[in-house]
């Protein structure tokens, strides 16, 4: 498997326990105090990281900082838009189309040399 695939995928699992340590407890523990929802999104966000550091790591023999972090602003939002429809139960917003669009430009961009 490529080293840009493997970093992809280990991006998206490290951004899927991101996303639920920065957004989950608003639906989830809403109702505990917020010192208890930081303590249980840090544990999560620990999952995080021992993802996300080797995935930096690994990506980074092949891609430069640049590339990584647009890298990660896409899997972000392929991640958060699902995320937010079905966990959230926000509604679609065409706005998450124009987003895409633009990270679009910024992968051209910064991959195109």
């Amino acid at each position: 498997m490529p080293i840009w695939l493997q970093t992809a995928v280990m991006l998206t699992l490290s951004n899927i326990f991101m996303t639920f340590a920065w957004y989950g407890h608003l639906k989830s523990l809403g109702h505990k105090p917020w010192y208890i929802a930081a303590l249980i999104c840090w544990g999560i966000a620990l999952f995080e990281y021992l993802i996300m550091v080797p995935a930096n790591r690994l990506g980074y023999t092949e891609l430069s900082v640049g590339q990584l972090k647009i890298m990660q602003e896409v899997i972000t939002l392929a991640v958060f838009v699902p995320f937010s429809l079905l966990y959230m139960q926000q509604p679609l917003k065409l706005d998450y189309l124009w987003a895409g669009l633009c990270l679009l430009g910024a992968v051209y961009f910064i991959f195109r040399s």
